[in-house]
C-alpha cells in the first residue's frame, strides 16, 4: 500500500492575500520576519549536529543551498547593523525582511518592489537607508 506524503491543504481565500497590501495570512499574523542572512546563520550552526547525527534531510541541505546563495550579509556584526539600522522605521517586519533581502539600490526601486511601504518612510530617509545598508554590505568583513 502506498502512502501520499502531500501535505493537508488549508483553506484559504487566494484573493484575501496580497504582500502588497501586507494581507499575508493568520500564518503571519505576529510572526517574526528573518533576513535570509540570518536564516543562513541559523542553518549553518545546526549543521555540525545534524551532520553528525546523519539528520541531514534532502529539503534542509536544499534550503541550506538557497541561502548561501542569496544571503546578502556574510558576518553576524554586519546583521545585527542592518537590524539595528531598520528597527527605529515606522515599516513592518515584513517589509523590513524584504528590504534586508532585496539590496534595493534606489528608494524607488523599493518602493516598487515592496509597494505597502508607500508613504510609511520619505523617500529622503529610505534613500538614506538604503545607502547606510549598502555601505554595510561593501564594507563587510
Amino acid at each position: 500500500m502506498r502512502m501520499s506524503h502531500a501535505r493537508p491543504s488549508r483553506p484559504q481565500n487566494e484573493e484575501s492575500l496580497d504582500a502588497a497590501k501586507l494581507e499575508l495570512g493568520e500564518d503571519f499574523h505576529d510572526a517574526e520576519c528573518l533576513l535570509i542572512s540570518e536564516v543562513k546563520v541559523l542553518l549553518e550552526a545546526q549543521y555540525d549536529s545534524k551532520k553528525e547525527e546523519k539528520n541531514l534531510d534532502e529539503t534542509y541541505i536544499k534550503t541550506l543551498e538557497y541561502v548561501q546563495q542569496f544571503s546578502r550579509y556574510t558576518n553576524r556584526d554586519t546583521i545585527k547593523e542592518v537590524r539595528a539600522l531598520l528597527k527605529p522605521t515606522e515599516l513592518e517586519p515584513f517589509e523590513c525582511a524584504q528590504l534586508g533581502n532585496l539590496c534595493c539600490s534606489e528608494y524607488d526601486e523599493a518602493k516598487t518592489l515592496i509597494p505597502s511601504i508607500g508613504s510609511k518612510i520619505s523617500d529622503d530617509d529610505l534613500d538614506s537607508l538604503l545607502k547606510q545598508m549598502d555601505s554595510l554590505k561593501k564594507y563587510q568583513g
